[in-house]
């Protein structure tokens, strides 16, 4: 149907050190993970502006902080699976947790609060991924153990003017999520469906005629987390395969494609000029790099 995609390739970046692999079993594992000895199982990539890398480390409740040069520090240790993550432009990081909600971290010295608990009384299904749009606004998936038996997967939005609202309601399995360059759309990484959507944002507020970009085939699992170049190029952590790019049109140009038996789950660009991502791997919880040709979307909490 297509031209081959190029081909990219990634190396490791940064391995998590020995001293924190004492662990093999959790509670998220033994349901996410059964019969599989893990020492930790790596998400969330996102940079401040100081170069600084953050993940998660959901199975055991844990958010790292790797320097540029590629040192490992604990930042936070708590009750929770932290899943997304996400620098506010304030500096504070925002946690999607799967047990607790939205959370938010103070990167300085590792305090956890509650940010969004609920919606109208009732808990979340288990939040997945989030991101700041550029006036502010938070948006995030609650992902649950839904899909295709359980399409109710949600993708909310919160802001100060409006408070918390869900946008839709009937996703099977919400992961990444983006917004295009021009704001109008999400796109929306759907995990059991192995689609990416595209969900239009209405003038009101509102969205309508939420709709398929991508429909992906194979791999260990559906699109995962996502991220946009500044050409409106939508890259897609597909695991079990490796790295998508898509352009405009959802023509698939480039390929970082995956050994077999890894697990990539979500990316970040970063680096000199943006042009690199970065990718968690967390069947062996480490962090590849991968050169690209094109510059990532600054996130809110880069602007200026």
């Amino acid at each position: 149907m297509y031209p081959l995609p190029i081909l990219l390739a990634a190396e490791p970046f940064a391995r998590l050190p020995d001293a924190f692999r004492t662990r093999t079993a959790s509670a998220w594992g033994d349901v996410n993970l059964p019969g599989h000895a893990h020492s930790s199982f790596l998400e969330g990539p996102s940079f401040d502006r100081e170069g600084n890398l953050y993940v998660v480390d959901i199975a055991f409740g844990r958010i790292f902080r790797i320097t540029p040069g590629g040192e490992w520090s604990l930042v936070a240790e708590y009750d929770g699976w932290p899943n997304g993550l996400k620098v506010h432009p304030d500096g504070r990081l925002f946690v999607a947790d799967y047990k607790r909600g939205i959370l938010q971290v103070d990167p300085q010295n590792g305090q956890v609060t509650p940010f969004l608990e609920r919606h109208r009384s009732e808990g979340f299904k288990g939040c997945n991924d989030l991101f700041f749009g550029s006036a502010g606004e938070l948006y995030f998936t609650d992902q649950g153990q839904t899909g295709l038996h359980d399409a109710t997967g949600r993708v909310y939005r919160w802001s100060e003017q409006r408070g918390l609202e869900l946008l839709i309601s009937t996703v099977p399995s919400p992961n990444g999520l983006v917004m295009n360059l021009a704001g109008t759309q999400l796109y929306i990484g759907v995990t059991r469906g192995n689609a990416v959507w595209r969900l239009p944002l209405m003038p009101d507020g509102g969205v309508s005629k939420a709709g398929l970009f991508v429909q992906l085939s194979g791999g260990a699992a559906g699109p995962d987390g996502l991220a946009l170049d500044d050409e409106g190029g939508l890259w897609v952590c597909h695991p079990g395969m490796g790295v998508w790019r898509f352009d405009l049109r959802g023509r698939p140009t480039h390929l970082i494609e995956a050994e077999p038996g890894s697990l990539w789950t979500n990316l970040a660009f970063g680096g000199d000029g943006g042009r690199s991502l970065f990718i968690t791997e967390s069947a062996t919880g480490v962090v590849l790099r991968a050169d690209t040709p094109f510059a990532g979307r600054a996130m809110a909490s880069h602007a200026a």
